[in-house]
């Protein structure tokens, strides 16, 4: 635990605690949202190729999986956290750097 606070700058064990919690049910969040969105893009699982369906899954759950985690972190009291070492580093990543300053 000593390592993971150190490493993402956290005062307490409780707030490593929620962290990992976060991370645990944005997952499972991530996956329920992606079923019907999966479906809504015409994508069945009993009749869709699974060569074409479950890349095009696991696709939908990362882009969910970055636009949640804020949120989740947001009810569980670490925005903050998710905004500043995830989303945000991953936004800019992605090419969306220019809309974030430079620290």
């Amino acid at each position: 635990m000593e390592k993971l606070k150190q490493r993402w700058g956290l005062t307490s064990n409780f707030q490593v605690l929620l962290i990992i919690i976060v991370f645990s049910v944005n997952g499972s969040f991530a996956a329920w949202v992606a079923k019907p969105l999966t479906e809504f893009i015409g994508l069945n699982y009993e009749t869709t190729n699974p060569w074409l369906f479950w890349p095009v899954r696991i696709i939908l759950i990362f882009f969910i999986y970055q636009l949640t985690l804020p949120l989740v972190g947001f009810f569980f009291g670490q925005f903050k956290f998710f905004w500043n070492f995830f989303t945000r580093k991953m936004l800019m990543r992605m090419g969306f750097k220019k809309f974030f300053n430079q620290d």
